[in-house]
């Protein structure tokens, strides 16, 4: 095993293939020394792990500890702690159980005995988590059972006491070998930041792309998209991005790229007035090219064997295709003022009745077989739609319905058809184990209670969504106003739009704490959505809630679900702080939080600086954020924001500022800028929660 950089070693085994994730998706300039102190050694080296070739492919088996949980994996609905499970990496939009397959499955783990895993490969890895070794190894461990004496169902299939430990299998079909990448902890939060600043850092949304966004009625035109937009500016709703959904296409399955003028007579007008009143646009659209596209016959002969919905599938890891897919948006909608696109249905599809996508035998003129490309193509399509932008010196922020290993420099949220609340809330805080962003969006909801609920999360998420598009109206004037789960009357409409505007209004507030907690995505590889598991793992209480987050470094959420009036919530050690009433909690226990409909609990955590901003409608070029510090507990404490245009490359250059929030024992405060023109922050008032200090 050699050292690939610091903190992060690399073992052949076998033969690779020539095609993988860390060769297509590695950015030549990513940094090789992450900024973390040295990790543990690894918990094995090279001599413990065994590898063989097989008639399947290639498996490698590596040690582990009885206790040892695992984490990661992708985006994962089903299961949080994964030990003692098998585990799929297959791309599926409709997966049926507890496999592994998902949206976007992804073949690296974090351990708890503090290093992570990432197999370099496209293929359809599959992971043991939790078994015996081959026939005569060293790791072949149960202990025999000489004679059953009880015959319940539980006592047959208990898990018999381990003499040795038991090891991880790793199954790689169709390869003769792979490159496996172990990245040092101590912790696992370690090892998950190595990892995504091994993958070239976390994502830096545009500023504006951290407000609120609506989707339109799939069957809207270009009157209501206009008449919408002018609604939500008199009504004081914040909406800053407005996305369109299939209908814009003269044809969307598969796709034109080619705007309908039945419904957007006038696109450059729409754009044009759109873009004045303070909003950015997105367009829906999928990779597959329509015979009547203007790319058919570019694409046709750099295209996959097999088409899907009769267009052709572009082999978006072949240069030559990325330039033509990519510089034909560029210039027909990025150009024309078009900030972002949503990537539909880059996934597959095994159990939908409508089942879509090129099969696994196909070849591309690259060299991936289908296999291959239906892990690649999220990614390759996220990467080729953001380098049309990044070659005008602009950022984009979008969503994706599919990604794979080392997406946390993509500037794109995963989202689903799939539509559990509990679910979307377990996918959420999965998704920060693996370098990858997901949206738990609202869409059509049970009642106005079931609403609500979805907005309260929605809004601490990584991109705060309404996906409107089978609602011709928005939801607040749609839900219902008869009863729900207990039977009791629920609130008017007017409480509803109340509520609404509220946690809409605070999103807008939590900009730039949000956007500060992306730059150190950037800049650290800290995940700005992480289970309680990555920031307290000392504490193994918090090894498998599922239903609790961190939104960055200070705030701690916990959804409520349709039905709930009250819930537990583990509070992990140290002060804590009610960011509704500012009652101090100590932690380190688990308490019941009562929650009314129009609050979903959040705590805040002590030492902190919380900086929240006036409400704005949206951010604009020039916006300035006046905003109020809310200081928390005894002590020294500090925050620092990030100042940058909010759009540009520029950034990326070293060219942005950061103004240090500090507050002394004392009570002594300071705000530091280190020098720009154009300042984002105004500082408004600093205030003080159970200081010690006179207000």
């Amino acid at each position: 095993m050699n050292q690939f950089c610091s903190g992060v070693w690399c073992g052949g085994f076998g033969s690779p293939e020539v095609i993988t994730p860390v060769g297509v998706f590695r950015a030549a300039d990513a940094p090789d020394a992450p900024p973390l102190e040295d990790g543990a050694v690894l918990p094995f080296w090279r001599g413990d792990i065994i590898s063989r070739e097989t008639g399947r492919g290639f498996v490698v088996e590596i040690p582990m500890k009885n206790e040892e949980g695992f984490y990661g994996f992708g985006l994962q609905f089903h299961a949080f702690n994964h030990a003692g499970r098998r585990r799929f990496m297959k791309v599926n939009s409709d997966p049926v159980t507890d496999t592994g397959e998902s949206h976007a499955p992804v073949p690296f783990y974090v351990s708890t005995t503090g290093y992570g895993l990432l197999v370099d490969t496209f293929r359809y890895v599959t992971f043991y988590l939790g078994t015996n070794g081959a026939k005569g190894s060293s790791k072949n461990c149960t202990e025999p059972v000489k004679e059953h004496k009880e015959f319940s169902e539980q006592s047959l299939y208990a898990l018999k006491k381990a003499k040795n430990e038991r090891c991880v299998l790793i199954e790689i079909p169709n390869c003769e070998g792979a490159d496996i990448y172990f990245f040092e902890g101590p912790s696992m939060l370690d090892a998950v930041r190595r990892y995504n600043l091994f993958s070239g850092g976390g994502c830096l949304p545009p500023l504006w792309a951290l407000g609120n966004w609506y989707r339109m009625y799939g069957g809207s035109d270009q009157r209501q998209v206009l008449k919408l937009a002018e609604q939500f500016r008199e009504s004081k709703i914040p909406v800053d991005v407005i996305g369109l959904e299939p209908g814009w296409h003269t044809h969307s399955y598969s796709c034109t790229y080619l705007w309908n003028k039945n419904l957007y007579p006038e696109p450059e007008v729409l754009m044009e007035k759109l873009n004045k009143q303070g909003y950015h646009i997105n367009l829906w659209e999928h990779v597959f090219v329509h015979p009547l596209s203007e790319l058919y016959e570019k694409l046709e002969e750099h295209s996959g064997d097999y088409e899907v919905w009769g267009g052709l599938v572009p082999d978006l890891a072949d240069k030559k295709t990325q330039d033509i897919f990519g510089g034909y948006h560029r210039e027909r909608f990025i150009d024309k003022g078009i900030s972002g696109f949503k990537l539909d249905e880059c996934d597959n599809s095994d159990f939908n009745p409508s089942a879509w996508s090129f099969p696994d035998l196909s070849s591309f003129p690259s060299g991936l077989d289908g296999e291959q490309m239906h892990s690649a193509l999220g990614l390759l399509y996220q990467k080729t739609i953001e380098g049309a932008f990044r070659d005008r010196g602009l950022r984009t922020f979008g969503g994706v319905r599919s990604s794979w290993a080392l997406a946390a420099g993509s500037p794109f949220v995963l989202y689903s058809d799939l539509y559990d609340h509990r679910q979307f809330v377990r996918a959420l805080i999965n998704a920060g184990f693996s370098g990858l962003l997901w949206s738990p969006e609202v869409r059509s909801c049970e009642n106005s209670e079931d609403f609500i609920r979805r907005l309260q999360t929605v809004v601490f998420s990584p991109q705060s969504l309404l996906n409107c598009w089978r609602i011709p109206n928005p939801p607040w004037f749609q839900t219902d106003i008869a009863k729900n789960l207990a039977g009791e009357p629920m609130p008017e409409r007017d409480s509803i739009i109340a509520i609404t505007r509220k946690y809409l209004e605070l999103r807008m507030r939590l900009v730039p704490y949000l956007y500060s907690s992306f730059w150190r995505y950037r800049l650290e590889g800290l995940p700005p959505v992480r289970a309680l598991a990555l920031d307290y793992q000392d504490d193994e209480r918090t090894h498998a809630i599922d239903d609790q987050f961190m939104l960055g470094d200070s705030l701690l959420i916990a959804p409520v679900f349709r039905g709930e009036k009250s819930r537990s919530i583990f509070l992990p050690s140290g002060g804590w702080y009610d960011f509704w009433t500012h009652e101090r909690f100590d932690g380190g226990r688990a308490l019941v939080y009562d929650a009314p409909l129009d609050i979903i609990p959040v705590f805040v955590k002590s030492g902190v600086i919380l900086p929240l901003a006036d409400s704005t409608q949206c951010v604009e070029e020039h916006t300035l954020f006046r905003l109020t510090l809310l200081c928390f507990g005894s002590g020294e404490k500090h925050f620092t924001l990030y100042e940058d245009d909010g759009t540009s490359l520029a950034c990326e250059e070293g060219k942005y500022n950061t103004v240090v929030l500090t507050q002394d024992a004392e009570g002594g405060i300071a705000a530091v800028r280190n020098g720009m023109e154009a300042p984002r922050y105004d500082v408004k008032e600093w205030k003080y929660v159970d200081c010690g200090i006179l207000l």
